[in-house]
């Protein structure tokens, strides 16, 4: 019987491999389950508005707008959503910009990636 609630994940990357990547770090982490994907901003909104998730893992790129525009558009619907943006853009101008619109997180996919799972391990902890 499980005891601890799941938490859902919902992942946001115009790369297909490192959706793939993200899919299969996240199955090795109890308690994870992911819900959804997409590669364009349009399926963001759409999947993370429909699957609810407890968090979303964000890219910046994406194909026809940005991670940020689906921020600040998911954001303010669903403000309980934790957000995570995985980045190669880590410039402060971008990280100011994604906590403004709402991110928790800021991660650089080129130092942070590793530290995925703590993050989803302390935002699991958060689920009541």
């Amino acid at each position: 019987m499980q005891t601890n609630p799941t938490n859902k994940v919902f992942i946001v990357d115009d790369s297909a491999s490192i959706r793939a990547r993200l899919t299969e770090m996240l199955s090795r982490i109890d308690n994870v389950r992911v819900v959804g994907e997409a590669a364009t901003a349009r399926e963001a909104v759409e999947g993370i508005l429909r699957t609810q998730p407890h968090s979303v893992l964000l890219d910046l790129n994406l194909l026809g707008r940005t991670g940020l525009e689906v921020l600040r558009t998911v954001h303010p619907r669903s403000p309980g959503i934790v957000f995570i943006v995985l980045t190669n853009h880590a410039e402060a101008q971008y990280r100011r910009a994604c906590i403004d619109a709402g991110a928790h997180y800021f991660l650089d996919k080129s130092a942070d990636f590793d530290a995925i799972p703590r993050v989803i391990g302390e935002i699991c902890a958060s689920i009541h």
